[in-house]
């Protein structure tokens, strides 16, 4: 398999930000960390593994990106707005900076996948919502959708709500982003068993929201006995490739 260790200067962030490659052909797939991982947890916990037929193929190629979730929607000691301005900065970051590496690095133009899995599965669905010219699939496992999770209310502060989606999907009528939704793939799993329980809600708000809008997505609930680890996410994510691909 092709691997690529890689780093850019992103002048958003101000800093040297890291990602890896996994493959040499096909859509890349954006991939964004859970809560406190970095840019090889998705190679560490065998992911790239499960998914080694599809990427030797040559059907896809992953792209792992860091985060800076510490410094934004996970900094305890932040009020929700300065979390909102630090995220808006890696918002900037990845779609003016990393998507143009990676089409730099793949020669791909069209739109891209995104994914990850808890709190990777947040980003995944947030960043195509808010670009879906960027991307046209999106595959979030185990996420949490409503930014309260992270501080509770926030007021009508309009940046953490437009980075809220169980919050402003309900409110997202303009058709140019409605069209592209409604022809996009847009996969959202959950499993419903030991530490998922997080998630649900906001699962579920957004599910109602995309039925209301005729949104078509599928949203996948899994068994009681699946919970929120890597040994499930293994097995939904090269099954969700399958259907896709």
């Amino acid at each position: 398999m092709h691997i690529e260790q890689l780093n850019h200067w992103s002048g958003e962030l101000g800093r040297e930000m890291l990602l890896n490659r996994y493959g040499h052909s096909g859509m890349p797939i954006v991939v964004f960390p859970s809560s406190g991982g970095t840019h090889f947890e998705y190679y560490d916990f065998g992911m790239i593994d499960v998914c080694h037929d599809f990427i030797e193929s040559g059907k896809v190629q992953f792209f792992t990106l860091a985060s800076i979730d510490s410094e934004s929607w996970q900094h305890d000691s932040k009020p929700a707005h300065d979390r909102a301005l630090a995220h808006d900065a890696y918002d900037r970051y990845v779609i003016s900076e990393a998507i143009p590496f990676i089409k730099h690095k793949t020669g791909w133009f069209d739109p891209m996948m995104t994914t990850g899995c808890s709190m990777g599965a947040y980003h995944a669905l947030n960043f195509f919502l808010r670009h879906p010219d960027v991307f046209q699939t999106t595959v979030a496992l185990s996420g949490v959708y409503d930014v309260r999770f992270f501080f509770g209310d926030y007021g009508n502060d309009p940046l953490v709500y437009e980075n809220s989606p169980s919050d402003y999907i309900w409110n997202q009528n303009n058709g140019w982003f409605i069209d592209r939704y409604r022809s996009a793939d847009i996969i959202i799993c959950t499993g419903l068993g030991d530490w998922e329980q997080d998630g649900l809600p906001s699962y579920f708000t957004l599910k109602e929201a995309f039925e209301e809008k005729r949104i078509p997505a599928w949203f996948d609930e899994w068994g009681e006995d699946v919970s929120h680890d890597w040994v499930w996410w293994r097995c939904q994510m090269p099954y969700y490739l399958g259907k896709l691909l």
